[in-house]
């Protein structure tokens, strides 16, 4: 007696059960990288508060800790000279800070707020102020916390 050949190849209704199978898994790789990509602008927006925190905080830590001409009136932010020129709350209790001189205009839809306290630091009670810089946007917030002495 011959040994019968071995069938060789896929028949129909295994390669329609292939397709379902991947189709299903297709389906829902799809899905979950749909999810991923529908939040993908959000770590954008964060790391644009953040840079826009940072420089406001940098622009307010450079400036001096005392008032070197001895008057806060009629000033414009292009000229502010000192911290405490940054603190003029508004009715929340903090200062909000137009965004026309931060990162050329790209600030549409951030609002950054600074509040200025004094404050002591250290064993030997050394005065300083803390100044606390939150950037809001449509996400959530980013807040910065920063100290300057008198040096």
């Amino acid at each position: 007696m011959q040994a019968r050949p071995i069938p060789r190849g896929v028949t129909l209704i295994e390669l329609i059960v292939f397709i379902v199978i991947v189709s299903v898994g297709l389906a829902g790789v799809m899905s979950s990288l749909n999810v991923s990509v529908r939040g993908s602008a959000d770590p954008l927006l964060a790391k644009q508060a953040l840079a826009i925190a940072d420089g406001l905080l940098e622009e307010i830590l450079l400036k001096n800790y005392n008032d070197p001409d001895g008057t806060n009136t009629g000033e414009t932010r292009a000229t502010w000279d000192n911290i405490t020129d940054f603190d003029v709350p508004d009715a929340g209790g903090a200062t909000t800070i137009s965004t026309d001189l931060l990162l050329n205009n790209y600030t549409s839809g951030f609002t950054p707020t600074v509040e200025i306290t004094s404050t002591t630091l250290g064993p030997s009670s050394v005065a300083a102020y803390q100044i606390n810089v939150t950037v809001g946007y449509s996400g959530g917030g980013i807040s910065l916390i920063g100290y300057r002495a008198n040096y």
